[in-house]
């Protein structure tokens, strides 16, 4: 019951929004369900404070009461006067009040059953919307190059100047061109591999220097850099390299397949007539 508790105390800590409506007593813990303003009591008044209140880790609300009211030791500290004054001013728990019940309050909203959708949403971590975010994780884009445009533009793709500074005894010279160190900006902008893709890209679409900005350029950019690390990785783990232009030919019918996917959606319609023209 103890290591229950404590998980229960762990998982209000850490931002569990529950409130229990105390009515006989019996199914709220004393200590760790937020059943009064201060929250869960043991969080206020930590393990010691089961010695200080007499009161067992295991109790229940109805455990602390008794035929003329409340069965707690005189206050000693600012929390426990708190405490006391709160309960001076609720009824006491009775089996004649019926039995307790539970609630899940997620942004001020009481839901009777609990979300973890919602508590999720509450409790992970927010940050500020960065710049890149429309351009990597807009409407349409598939899953895993969006991911993986993510990680690299953050620059956590496990390129071999980064296993070095890691303390790995790995060649710095790049996997598939041996001419330069590899870095990510090396392997996905100046490699002779990636360029050439690169130049196919700006050939089928009558540019010289492809400007980003619209769904069909941001499909390429991320099948591209995506097809780009793959390559790395067959030729980092199996030796094996597509010649680049065999890869494009890949990288156009994943462009294809995503266009054709999404067709019927509006801001994607014309895409195809764009790319195969």
């Amino acid at each position: 019951m103890e290591k229950e508790d404590s998980k229960r105390s762990k998982e209000v800590a850490a931002g569990e929004k529950y409130k229990s409506d105390v009515k006989s007593g019996k199914d709220t813990s004393f200590w760790y369900d937020n059943w009064t303003p201060l929250g869960p009591l043991i969080s206020i008044s930590g393990e010691d404070g089961t010695r200080r209140l007499r009161t067992r880790p295991d109790a229940s609300v109805a455990d602390v009461r008794n035929t003329t009211g409340w069965a707690l030791p005189h206050p000693r500290s600012e929390e426990e006067v708190t405490l006391h004054t709160y309960l001076s001013s609720i009824p006491v728990p009775s089996p004649d009040m019926g039995t307790d019940s539970f609630s899940w309050t997620v942004e001020g909203d009481s839901c009777s059953t609990y979300s973890s959708s919602k508590t999720w949403e509450v409790l992970r971590p927010r940050g500020t919307t960065q710049a890149s975010a429309k351009h990597i994780w807009f409407s349409g884009a598939t899953p895993k190059h969006a991911f993986h445009m993510w990680v690299t533009n953050l620059n956590r793709l496990p390129t071999r100047d980064r296993l070095s500074a890691w303390g790995m005894q790995v060649p710095l010279s790049c996997c598939i061109c041996s001419l330069h160190p590899e870095s990510r900006d090396h392997i996905m902008l100046s490699c002779p591999y990636s360029l050439t893709l690169w130049s196919e890209v700006a050939r089928r679409l009558r540019c010289v220097v492809p400007n980003f900005g619209d769904w069909l350029r941001l499909f390429i950019e991320l099948t591209l850099l995506y097809t780009v690390w793959q390559q790395r990785n067959n030729m980092f783990f199996n030796q094996t390299l597509s010649p680049p232009l065999v890869a494009f030919k890949d990288i156009n019918m994943q462009v294809v397949n995503s266009i054709t996917a999404l067709r019927t959606r509006k801001n994607f319609r014309a895409l195809m007539q764009l790319w195969l023209i």
